[in-house]
């Protein structure tokens, strides 16, 4: 995969980009990321990419011929694929782990970071999905598109080394994941569920299921309203519904 993001603060992109799993990722080669100032494509001979609204209006506006430019010159650089162009706005669809599954299957991504007031609505035309990462407003995009490629590159074959320790994540599979225990097996008088030492994986496997019924039920209960349950799923809700008193 690669990753291209186009921003006025390279560095607060590229340093969690040599970290962890992503900057494994990277010198692996299994993928490819590069940052592009779009600045340097202002035609301003003070090389600002911001203007006042037409109309009057607080803030400063992202000027769109900056970013028309910058994406073209990604384009002629990668001339074979053909990106998925994402806007990162406070107005766009909340970012999903399902949005994640589906980002990891492209084979090029490009990441648009905003800063001042907004855009230049005629940006819009130039992207194919504009996304948030939840109901809140920050200095810029970086940060969020940050958080979109750690959760997108985790998902690629391989880069966890593991690719099943993704398949039960939390939202993964439509439910927050099951309690998990490590050594020791009692930590002031705290015990690990008798269970997990019993060598039943079939046992195990339903209590596993049961607890994250429960974690999301107490939790999460929103996510249920979508989650299409089994019968034996079913009838584990209705058991902690009566253990939990509700």
């Amino acid at each position: 995969m690669k990753i291209d993001v186009l921003t006025l603060f390279p560095e607060m992109v590229e340093g969690p980009m040599t970290q962890s799993i992503i900057g494994k990722a990277i010198e692996a080669g299994k993928i490819e990321f590069e940052t592009t100032d779009f600045r340097q494509f202002s035609n301003n001979k003070h090389n600002h990419v911001d203007d006042y609204p037409f109309g009057g209006g607080a803030g400063m506006l992202l000027k769109v011929e900056p970013i028309d430019l910058a994406l073209a010159s990604i384009r002629e650089r990668s001339p074979k694929t053909k990106p998925r162009v994402i806007l990162m706005d406070p107005a766009g669809k909340t970012f999903t782990q399902k949005d994640a599954e589906e980002l990891a299957k492209e084979e090029h991504l490009v990441f648009i970071c905003g800063h001042y007031e907004g855009y230049d609505e005629r940006i819009r035309t130039l992207v194919t999905d504009e996304y948030s990462i939840g109901d809140f407003v920050l200095t810029g995009g970086e940060l969020a598109a940050t958080v979109m490629i750690d959760a997108t590159v985790r998902l690629l074959p391989d880069v966890l080394g593991n690719d099943a320790s993704a398949v039960g994540d939390s939202h993964s599979t439509g439910l927050l994941e099951h309690p998990q225990y490590t050594r020791p097996r009692v930590y002031k008088e705290m015990e690990v569920p008798e269970v997990l030492f019993s060598g039943n994986h079939a046992k195990i496997a339903e209590w596993q299921m049961k607890e994250s019924l429960r974690k999301t039920y107490l939790r999460r209960p929103d996510l249920l309203d979508k989650y299409e349950l089994s019968k034996e799923e079913e009838k584990l809700l209705e058991q902690i519904k009566e253990e939990e008193g509700c």
